[in-house]
């Protein structure tokens, strides 16, 4: 199954395209015609797989950290329907961080992000795919998981409903800006520290937003302000949030 190690290793290039033997063939190895994007995304994803404990790791600690905070200040539902949302935003804001060194860590270190800068496809490109599957690993869960969590601060269908909206529009934000912090700390001496210290002043504006849309709900105001400003700042960090991760990893490189 000599193909299928191949294309399993962190040293091969993404846009190579690899035949694979045996039943577990069509688990890893790209298929024929498949795009570089899609190959990087299903390369990542299969990865993961094989550390199903990092992925655990990620949902263990958003649920501690959402349940600590009513052991310790205690059972008054107004007092945790107030403080919910934003216990509910700062658990899945330092969530995400613990996934963000290895986005371009082991490929830095083995050297398959050389590999990807000498690919005919635009390196920001392949960081796109690497960016998406870190939101599906790390973001979509907490997203899927926020409203269970929700109830035991006690927040109504309408808070909950209005929560896994904000959630998908902000956890892909953190996504995206923590390809940047990830990337400008590659290679760095204790770059885990640094790259909380870069990211945890950029999430601010996402967790006001996010946190704020339900906590107007709450008031009686329209919430939609919020989203739609939460909403600009995605489409923001689509378009720039790539490039900007692809330049600091060539520099990195260089």
């Amino acid at each position: 199954m000599k193909p299928m190690s191949e294309t399993l290793q962190r040293g091969a290039a993404p846009h190579v395209v690899f035949e694979a033997d045996g039943p577990d063939a069509s688990a890893g190895a790209p298929v024929a015609g498949t795009s570089p994007l899609l190959g990087v995304l299903r390369r990542e994803l299969v990865l993961t797989l094989r550390r199903r404990s990092e992925v655990a790791t990620v949902l263990v600690f958003f649920v501690m950290v959402a349940s600590l905070f009513p052991l310790a200040i205690g059972p008054e539902p107004q007092r945790l329907r107030v403080i919910g949302p934003g216990v509910l935003w700062v658990g899945a804001l330092l969530s995400t961080l613990l996934g963000l060194p290895r986005m371009f860590g082991e490929d830095f270190a083995d050297g398959t992000l050389e590999q990807m800068l000498l690919s005919p496809t635009p390196f920001a490109w392949l960081v796109v795919g690497k960016i998406v599957a870190h939101w599906l690993v790390a973001g979509l869960p907490l997203v899927l998981l926020a409203p269970l969590l929700g109830l035991q601060f006690g927040l109504a269908p309408q808070a909950l409903g209005l929560l896994v909206l904000a959630l998908l529009l902000g956890t892909p934000l953190l996504s995206l800006l923590g390809a940047i912090g990830a990337a400008l700390t590659l290679g760095a001496r204790g770059g885990g520290a640094l790259l909380a210290l870069l990211l945890l002043p950029l999430y601010v504006p996402a967790l006001v937003f996010g946190a704020g849309a339900l906590t107007a709900q709450a008031a009686g105001l329209d919430p939609s302000g919020y989203l739609e400003l939460l909403g600009a700042m995605l489409v923001v960090a689509v378009f720039l949030a790539p490039p900007a991760a692809a330049a600091a990893v060539r520099i990195a490189i260089e």
